[in-house]
C-alpha cells in the first residue's frame, strides 16, 4: 500500500487518537500524536492498526513502546483499547501535572483500555510510581484512581510464574512541621 493512500488512514488514526483524552494529562490529549515503527498495516473499515519493529508512540507525556502494537478503534473512532507486546512492553504516563516523575508499567503484553483508564499488565508484570513496586504475573492498574491489583494470570501461558506477588511501599517523608510535632 502506498503512502499517498496510507495517509489518510493515518490521518484518521491520528484523529482518534486525539480524541482520547484519558490518555495522558488533560493537555496532552492537545499535542501531536507520534507513531514510529518499521511496518504499519491499517485496516480502516475494521478499525485496527498494528505496528511493528521496535513501535514507539507519545503524545505529551504518554508513551508506549513494544515489539508489535496493535490499536483498535470503537465504531465512532475513538481508541478502545491499545496493546503492546514486547520483551518486555512498556507504558509510562504522568498521572497529574507537577509531579516529578511518570507512573511506569512494564510486561510482556499491555493492553491499555483507554474508555476504563485502565493498563493490564500480563506476564512479568510490574508498575512502579513514586519509587513505590508492584510486581506479579498479572496486574491491573487504574490510571484515574492510582489502584494497583495484582495477582495470578489464569488462562494464560506466562514465560515466568510468580506464585506471589512482591510489593515494595517507600515510607513518606514527613514535612518539618510534622517532625516538629
Amino acid at each position: 500500500m502506498s503512502l499517498v493512500k496510507t495517509l489518510p488512514l493515518l490521518l484518521s488514526l491520528g484523529a482518534a487518537l486525539g480524541s482520547a483524552s484519558a490518555w495522558a494529562l488533560p493537555d496532552d490529549n492537545k499535542q501531536p500524536i507520534r507513531i514510529q515503527a518499521d511496518e504499519a498495516q491499517l485496516d480502516d473499515k475494521q478499525g485496527v492498526a498494528t505496528y511493528k519493529g521496535d513501535v514507539i508512540i507519545t503524545q505529551g507525556s504518554m508513551k508506549i513502546t513494544g515489539n508489535t502494537v496493535t490499536l483498535t478503534r470503537t465504531a465512532s473512532g475513538d481508541i478502545d483499547v491499545v496493546t503492546s507486546v514486547g520483551n518486555l512492553a512498556y507504558f509510562e504516563q504522568l498521572q497529574k501535572l507537577g509531579d516529578p516523575k511518570p507512573v511506569q508499567a512494564y510486561a510482556v503484553t499491555i493492553q491499555y483500555h483507554a474508555p476504563q483508564n485502565r493498563i493490564v499488565l500480563i506476564d512479568k508484570a510490574k508498575v512502579i510510581n513514586e519509587g513505590n513496586t508492584t510486581e506479579g504475573e498479572k496486574i491491573v492498574y487504574d490510571t484515574v484512581k492510582q489502584v494497583a491489583n495484582a495477582g495470578r494470570a489464569n488462562g494464560t501461558n506466562v514465560t515466568a510464574p510468580r506464585p506471589r506477588i512482591d510489593m515494595v511501599i517507600q515510607p513518606k517523608s514527613k514535612t518539618d512541621q510534622q517532625k516538629a510535632q
